[in-house]
């Protein structure tokens, strides 16, 4: 039997089949002849000390024992044409993998998307890089894939307690992504490779029987005595079903409102809020590595940085190595920042949301709003920016060490962000309590990252969708007691997920909850 090991070996080791399988030979203190195999389960970087290792949980096969490649395979999905319907709002990993789970139980998701197919949405993220002109139904954050497809595709999740994060990965894997998402500590597909592994998936639940209904935004919830009947769409058409799953993703405030104006309760969620910092990539590997050149073993270098300040926590968020900002407004007359990176993670700045968790009590000047407190504090603020970089989809800018002097930045730079950058002074984009605490942070962040505080880096405002304003409470555990019966809060949209993993884990377990109750 195949025996496991943690190493810690240099990059290079790390990198290479026959320097590896040397190195465990002497471990094991045997000829290199005799070790057949070295199988890397899990590797993640330990950056802590000047001399750089990377950690490695292998399977090691001696010669007389046999190993062969392992092969991931869908699971077997019915053809369920004929079956019961339940309808899947929002095509992003809540929905599709609710889509999935429902075929694999036998029964049909009927999946009705706002936006265009993941092809489609590329016109209109044109539209919006070139021409500052926003599709409210097809943009960064809506369209088949969800906001993960076009800004990443980070896989990293915190969420170990809430399902079963290997399946996610093995059905990603399965459907064409890379199996390195299977041994990486944070494992990242990246914007030009997702695209087709969502089509694939999409083919597959048409292939079984199921539906997916794109440019078709719902505009009402058919509801008889507190029971779902089916939604109604934009075009006026009705779609009938007694089950019907919620997952609209963190930035559809049109359901928001509509969830407030028929009385399903929601209420106000904190959040968190604030900019988006890029740095020239080979800084921050300096930086990370303690190294002039990263060389060839070694990734681009993330960081990960939290800080306490004035009783608040100020974090690095969506940290994207060799990555772009994007713009990812989703009505016309805001400007909504976030960042993605290629599989290869090869370009030459890196990017991170640096934010500011969020309390209720900062929400009190929109509590005319009620549960819609939170969107109106965030929308608020990504208008403000609109004004202030003339009213196109250019990005307040300004250089960091400026921004923590108060000075307006004489010059900005060209940065990934294509729209282009407009230099103001960003304490006027955000109230007062969130510019000192940036302005505080971003001094303590230099403290601790010797480097990081630098003009060389600039913001880019604001960073705003980080989760969802709302939640629409459920029983979280059992889905055992819904508001109304039949519907299915699922995701990032209702408040219960953080990223491409944990939505795609809830829509599961809404599925799964689904099929349970129809037996």
């Amino acid at each position: 039997m195949p025996k496991e090991y943690q190493l810690q070996v240099s990059p290079e080791i790390a990198a290479n089949e026959s320097l590896l399988n040397a190195h465990v030979a002497q471990i094991l203190r045997v000829s290199t002849k005799l070790v057949h195999k070295v199988v890397v389960l899990k590797r993640s970087i330990d950056a802590r000390q000047k001399s750089i290792k990377v950690n490695l949980k292998v399977s090691v096969y001696l010669i007389d024992e046999k190993y062969s490649e392992p092969k991931l395979e869908l699971p077997t999905y019915q053809n369920v044409a004929n079956k019961q319907e339940v309808i899947i709002v929002g095509a992003g990993p809540a929905g599709l993998f609710a889509a999935l789970q429902l075929i694999e139980l036998g029964l049909k998701p009927i999946v009705i998307e706002r936006g265009k197919d993941v092809r489609g949405r590329r016109r209109d993220l044109k539209a919006i890089n070139v021409d500052h002109i926003v599709n409210e139904d097809s943009n960064y954050c809506f369209g088949e894939g969800g906001a993960g497809t076009y800004s990443d595709g980070k896989l990293y999740t915190r969420s170990k307690k809430r399902g079963d994060v290997d399946r996610i990965l093995a059905l990603l894997v399965a459907f064409g992504a890379t199996p390195d998402i299977l041994v990486e500590a944070h494992p990242h597909i990246g914007t030009n490779k997702l695209p087709q592994i969502i089509q694939d998936i999409r083919e597959k639940i048409i292939e079984c029987g199921g539906q997916v209904l794109f440019e078709t935004r719902v505009t009402d919830f058919i509801i008889k005595n507190n029971e779902i009947k089916g939604i109604t769409t934009q075009n006026g058409d009705t779609i009938a079903a007694n089950k019907v799953i919620l997952a609209t993703g963190h930035s559809a405030r049109d359901i928001f409102e509509l969830l407030d104006r028929k009385k399903i309760l929601i209420e106000a969620k904190p959040f968190a809020l604030g900019v988006r910092a890029e740095h020239p990539q080979e800084l921050i590997d300096k930086i990370q590595y303690s190294c002039d050149l990263r060389g060839d073993y070694l990734p681009p270098a993330p960081y990960s940085i939290v800080k306490q300040v004035n009783g608040r926590g100020m974090y690095s968020f969506c940290m994207c190595p060799g990555g772009v900002i994007a713009p990812c407004a989703t009505s016309p007359g805001e400007v909504v920042t976030n960042g993605w990176s290629p599989s290869k993670r090869d370009q030459a700045t890196a990017n991170s949301g640096i934010v500011i968790e969020l309390k209720l009590e900062d929400f009190k000047p929109y509590a005319k709003f009620g549960a819609l407190a939170g969107m109106e504090f965030q929308k608020a603020i990504e208008q403000k920016a609109w004004h202030l970089a003339g009213q196109t989809q250019k990005v307040p800018a300004q250089r960091m060490v400026d921004f923590t002097q108060s000075k307006v930045s004489a010059t900005i730079p060209k940065t990934s962000y294509v729209p282009g950058t407009t230099s103001v002074e960003m304490g006027q984009v955000f109230p007062g309590f969130l510019t000192q605490i940036l302005r505080e942070g971003f001094s303590e962040f230099g403290k601790s990252m010797k480097g990081y505080l630098t003009n060389e880096a600039i913001l880019h405002a604001p960073e705003s969708r980080t989760s969802s304003p709302v939640r629409i409470p459920r029983d979280n555990e059992t889905l055992e007691h819904l508001q109304i019966k039949g519907l299915y809060p699922c995701g990032e949209g209702a408040g219960y997920a953080g990223g491409i993993i944990s939505a795609a884990i809830d829509g599961e377990k809404c599925a799964l909850k689904i099929a349970a109750t129809l037996k």
